[in-house]
């Protein structure tokens, strides 16, 4: 048996130009973190003592006798490349699915890397996270970037660079003081709206590439001030709270899919309670709201919040990990040898 734990990220600069449509030629960058909220992954090779050969559990429960059967197409997709059958899988979260924390994807990094621990095999972070991206953007056609994919893998608060050639993780380089600073001036909040990304990012794709373009540059343009805010310690944080807003902004007017009138209000609200600026998580649409808010203005926020689940959290720095590993023999069921017991 082999349990894995996957952490989700909280992307604060330049979602959108980790689209590869866009870093293909104009090259992007995102600032993220991942947080001590995680996906678990638990693989075991099935008993045969079944009438299926397969069982799988997330939000529901599929028992198959063939992979093709599999409906969950992440599932599906990753045991027909990775050329496994009777398997017993199981999916738990801390947190909602489609809710902008990138949960898809730290399912699939950590299916992965339970499917290879399941053979004995070693992983690299970089080939999880190559991996991870092509079935989710190839195999199951799902639109969308590169960034969740790469920010589970990882792990920690990160900048990281997109071109032609690929990605590059550059961890950000902050004092544990300033880095402290920043958790605890940041705040979430359930909005309680779920959504597919991909059916977001489906619409904002009906905005044309052109119109994009322009403010996709801007957002690309904030990473690296953002960046500067962070590691210098003579710069005012709150700039950091304050340069979220005008992105945030900026964001909406990339997809019709971003945001809506009820998301709008919601942020509002925090905005007028006292947050210097903030955004929703993910492609858009729903899920969770991050506020950057100065302490003193924390209590206004959460009695302004108050019909939303606040959710508390903490930077995390380890990425995707097995956290038990029991590994097993297994003989695929045409080289298993029966034994009959003699009657006496």
């Amino acid at each position: 048996m082999i349990i894995t734990k996957t952490p989700f990220r909280m992307s604060f600069f330049g979602g959108g130009t980790d689209m590869e449509e866009y870093f293909k030629e104009n090259k992007g960058a995102v600032i993220s973190t991942t947080i001590d909220k995680y996906c678990y992954v638990n693989v075991r090779h099935l008993p045969r003592f079944f009438d299926y050969s397969t069982e799988v559990a997330y939000s529901r429960t599929e028992k198959v006798n063939s992979v093709d059967e599999i409906e969950h197409p992440l599932i599906r997709n990753i045991m027909k490349m990775l050329d496994m059958h009777e398997i017993r899988l199981t999916y738990e979260a801390d947190l909602p699915a489609r809710s902008g924390l990138g949960t898809s994807s730290s399912f699939a990094v950590g299916m992965l890397l339970a499917f290879y621990a399941l053979e004995g095999k070693y992983v690299s972070k970089k080939q999880l996270a190559d991996e991870a991206i092509y079935v989710e953007r190839v195999l199951c056609g799902e639109a969308g970037g590169w960034q969740d994919q790469v920010a589970a893998a990882y792990g920690g608060f990160n900048k990281i660079l997109f071109d032609e050639n690929g990605y590059t993780v550059k961890p950000i380089i902050i004092s544990p003081e300033r880095k402290k600073q920043l958790n605890d001036n940041l705040m979430m909040f359930f909005t309680g709206f779920t959504r597919f990304s991909s059916e977001v990012q489906k619409v904002n794709n009906q905005t044309s590439f052109e119109e994009k373009k322009e403010k996709l540059k801007k957002m690309y343009s904030m990473v690296d001030e953002a960046e500067q805010i962070l590691c210098d310690k003579n710069r005012d944080l709150d700039d950091f709270g304050r340069l979220l807003d005008v992105s945030w902004k900026l964001k909406k007017q990339t997809g019709k899919g971003i945001s809506t009138s009820n998301i709008d209000i919601l942020y509002d609200r925090g905005i007028n309670a006292g947050a210097l600026g903030g955004k929703l998580l993910g492609a858009g649409g729903g899920g969770f709201l991050v506020f950057y808010v100065q302490p003193e203005k924390q209590e206004s926020v959460i009695e302004a919040m108050n019909d939303l689940m606040y959710i508390p959290f903490e930077f995390e720095n380890d990425g995707t990990s097995v956290i038990h590993y029991s590994p097993e023999t297994y003989e695929p069921e045409t080289n298993k040898v029966i034994k009959k017991v003699k009657k006496r």
